[in-house]
């Protein structure tokens, strides 16, 4: 049965202990990031001095919160304290609790027991436990950023669980950057009670999330884990990226969050019988999530690669073995279709280098020709930066606005933004996955494809490589799901 955690995702009220005016300060950052962030929901820092922080009066103790205000409790302070604070909060109607507090297990025996003690307490109070030894929850539904690290990130439908709270921060960066947003994320810390599957049920029936992405470094009851997981990705994708895959990677694990990790060649079998997405790093793992956020599932593995430069066509198709894709030749109608629109110089094959060919109107027109053929599984265009790169070095030049640069300089921006723009509509209008990469993505992204893409929210992959590996995952997925009828 799903545990229901809206009080820790979506909360009418949050207590925050331990609030101070020291701007190192746990207690101090939490609050400062939930105004930041504009939760909208009310607020009740709670702390030792009197008086007020970032323009909120602090309460003397939870005893001063009025009852059934607040649904959440976000614990700042250390282990001997948190217990007497979570009797507290559940008299005031509290159902939740974050806690940011190290100490506990991963500290040693003594640790073990006041985890064990703190565990007991909120089961006896029937309050949803997250942590410790985290750094908080985020959910944009909300407006909430209950964080003493991570950045607020932007709307979107990834939801993010993870043992390592850095690697939340991290991924949240990476949604910035993307411009591919955060439905929830919430650092597991040492999943004391709340388990990483616990997150993930409840992710995979939020109306807000319709791709889940963990880190994982260990795990307690295998065969019982993956049974959940196998029911939830039946539903929604999980992308997983594991820690302590080596040896040395699962004592650092250990000492991490005081737990063992697994074998790796039996969770990896595990894994793929539970349809898992299982990626190398987190870049890859949030590249594959965002991908899955906003392209369609493919139905086959059938690639067509659409570029305006010959060379990066062909390092594409090189990056495409040992893959499940298949760059398939050219189907002969389309190959006569496409002869009506490039010059004769064009390649004539996949990939389909324009060399040079394209104009206003022919990108827009051959991705739409390529992506709706009957026969064509997924599109790759790598045709974006060349015209942004044109474009900026007229404008940096000595003799910008002057003889005709402005207009010209304008013109390629505006080309590079109408090809990106036509990338996803034609994906959106076909049901068929266009990914595209540039360098851009990461060089300049401020320049006009790499933005047009973001401030859709559609992943713009940084190469080509990138954007395959992310292609691979997506069909592997597609076949696992096919496989049983999905």
């Amino acid at each position: 049965m799903t545990r229901d955690l809206s009080a820790l995702f979506d909360p009418r009220g949050i207590i925050v202990t331990g609030v101070s005016n020291h701007p190192g300060k746990f207690g101090f950052v939490c609050l400062h990031n939930l105004l930041a962030a504009g939760y909208r929901g009310e607020i009740f820092p709670v702390g030792r001095e009197p008086g007020e922080v970032l323009g909120r009066s602090v309460l003397g103790s939870i005893d001063e919160v009025p009852v059934g205000r607040a649904d959440m409790l976000f614990i700042c302070t250390p282990p001997p304290l948190n217990e007497h604070l979570l009797r507290a909060a559940a008299a005031k109607g509290v159902k939740a609790a974050f806690i940011a507090a190290a100490g506990y297990r991963e500290a040693g025996p003594d640790g073990i027991d006041a985890e064990q003690s703190l565990v007991a307490v909120a089961d006896e109070l029937n309050i949803a436990l997250a942590g410790p030894n985290g750094q908080g929850v985020v959910s944009t539904p909300s407006s909430m950023c209950a964080q003493i690290v991570a950045p607020c990130a932007p709307a979107g439908n990834i939801a993010v669980v993870s043992q390592s709270g850095n690697f939340v921060s991290s991924l949240l960066n990476m949604a910035h950057l993307s411009g591919v947003g955060i439905s929830r994320a919430v650092s597991a810390g040492n999943a004391a009670q709340l388990e990483v599957t616990d997150y993930l049920e409840w992710f995979d029936q939020d109306p807000e999330t319709s791709v889940s992405l963990v880190y994982m470094e260990s795990v307690d009851d295998g065969r019982a884990m993956f049974e959940r997981l196998r029911a939830i990705s039946t539903n929604k994708p999980i992308v997983l990226v594991k820690g302590g895959a080596s040896s040395a990677g699962a004592r650092a694990a250990a000492s991490h969050t005081g737990a063992l990790a697994t074998d790796d060649a039996v969770f990896d079998g595990m894994s793929r019988q539970a349809g898992l997405i299982r990626a190398r790093d987190l870049e890859e793992g949030f590249e594959a999530a965002a991908t899955l956020a906003t392209q369609p599932l493919p139905t086959g593995n059938r690639v067509v690669v659409v570029t305006t430069v010959g060379g990066w066509g062909v390092a594409a198709v090189d990056a495409m073995a040992g893959t499940l894709l298949d760059p398939i030749p050219l189907p002969g109608d389309l190959k006569a279709e496409i002869n009506e629109l490039l010059p004769p110089r064009w390649s004539r094959n996949n990939p389909i280098d324009m060399a040079g060919g394209e104009t206003r109107d022919t990108v827009p027109r051959i991705l739409e020709m390529v992506a709706g053929h009957s026969e064509i599984d997924a599109v790759l265009f790598l045709g974006l930066g060349i015209q942004s790169n044109i474009a900026a070095m007229m404008r940096n030049g000595p003799f910008f606005p002057d003889h005709g640069l402005e207009r010209i300089a304008n013109f390629h921006e505006t080309q590079d933004a109408r090809y990106a723009g036509a990338a996803a509509a034609v994906a959106e209008r076909t049901n068929t996955p266009v990914l595209v990469a540039t360098e851009l993505t990461n060089t300049r992204p401020e320049t006009p494809g790499p933005a047009t893409m973001r401030a859709a929210g559609l992943m713009c992959h940084a190469s080509a490589a990138r954007a395959i590996r992310s292609l691979d995952l997506l069909v592997r997925h597609a076949r696992w799901r096919q496989a049983r009828g999905i």
